[in-house]
């Protein structure tokens, strides 16, 4: 495993991060899960990221369990507040200082930690003043129950705002996951930039493309029994945007890369984001432990301008680039 600097901070985290978003407490028997942890801990991964909505607080609880016993000094802990958990009620959502702080709590109970690593805003709030929101984690890092703040899906003119409060008010923003990969690429004109000016890395989540980019889903063909795009509990529904023709064709087109450079295409997939100077770490997600162990070899694979050249020639055509899609819902879900 290889290991990078988060932002303009001391802090260093692995290249592939764990991430329990569409599996753990949902679509995965715990003790699955649980296996598939101790996998990615084996590969050498020290990050975990997860979040208070991924399966209502379940998640959390998963991923808290599964990691008692680890040396907490050793392990980066990753999660998110914004996104509706408990009953939904009026409270119960945003980036209000009511639920943030209500949220920290509730996030170190079920994770059995006295401090997560990096605490992330899930998504910008346009309901509540960004000034309440800042000085609400500025709060948590005071208290020492967050080490580091970031946000998650910001787009360029939000990270700057909340950079400057965040300066003002003694503490640093120092990450913005966003969603990214091949297919994927909106914030390379904007968000990227603006990261880079302001010492933000990026933490990128479905850098696999929930599936699509490692081959298995063929054009003209039914999906696979079992895969992601059968599954009716939501990984279905998630993945339906990158199931078309013409998508699945190019994604083919990337098999002799692969197979030239001894790899998989998952691991291409994730290799590729890990080219971008200002890509920090990739979240992978697994629902069985061979998995974890695969993708978690892309540590480190380095590809040449050439190949990289090769893979926009291949991809460039299918692949969403519009910087306006990177954007919070304009009010809350309550």
């Amino acid at each position: 495993m290889e290991f990078r600097y988060l932002g303009n901070s001391g802090l260093k985290i692995s290249e592939i991060i764990y991430g329990n978003w569409l599996t753990h407490g949902s679509q995965v028997e715990n003790d699955a899960a649980n296996a598939t942890i101790h996998a990615a801990l084996d590969a050498g991964i020290s990050s975990f990221d997860t979040a208070d909505a991924y399966a209502n607080t379940a998640a959390e609880v998963v991923l808290g369990d599964a990691l008692k016993g680890e040396r907490r000094e050793s392990l980066e802990i990753f999660t998110k507040v914004y996104w509706p958990t408990g009953p939904g009620g009026k409270n119960d959502t945003g980036l209000s200082r009511k639920h943030i702080l209500e949220s920290i709590n509730g996030s170190l109970a079920r994770l059995g930690t006295d401090y997560v690593d990096l605490y992330q805003a899930h998504r910008f709030d346009y309901e509540t003043p960004i000034e309440e929101t800042m000085q609400a984690f500025a709060d948590i890092v005071r208290q020492g129950k967050a080490l580091y703040i970031g946000v998650s899906e910001w787009n360029a003119d939000q990270i700057r705002a909340g950079h400057k409060l965040a300066k003002e008010l003694g503490f640093q923003l120092i990450s913005n996951q966003p969603q990214y990969n091949l297919l994927y690429r909106v914030i390379e004109q904007e968000v990227v930039p603006t990261s880079e000016e302001l010492g933000l890395s990026q933490i990128v989540f479905s850098p696999i493309a929930q599936g699509v980019l490692t081959g298995k889903y063929l054009p003209g063909q039914p999906a696979p029994e079992g895969s992601r795009a059968t599954d009716e509990k939501g990984g279905k529904n998630m993945i339906a945007r990158w199931m078309r023709d013409d998508i699945l064709t190019a994604v083919q087109g990337l098999k002799p890369i692969a197979e030239e450079l001894g790899i998989t295409q998952a691991q291409l997939a994730v290799a590729w984001v890990l080219q971008n100077p200002n890509v920090a770490g990739a979240i992978v997600g697994a629902s069985r432990p061979e998995q974890i162990a695969s993708n978690a070899a892309a540590a480190g694979v380095k590809l040449e301008a050439s190949v990289l050249a090769k893979i926009d020639e291949i991809i460039g055509a299918v692949a969403e680039t519009d910087p306006t899609l990177t954007q919070s819902p304009a009010t809350r879900v309550a």
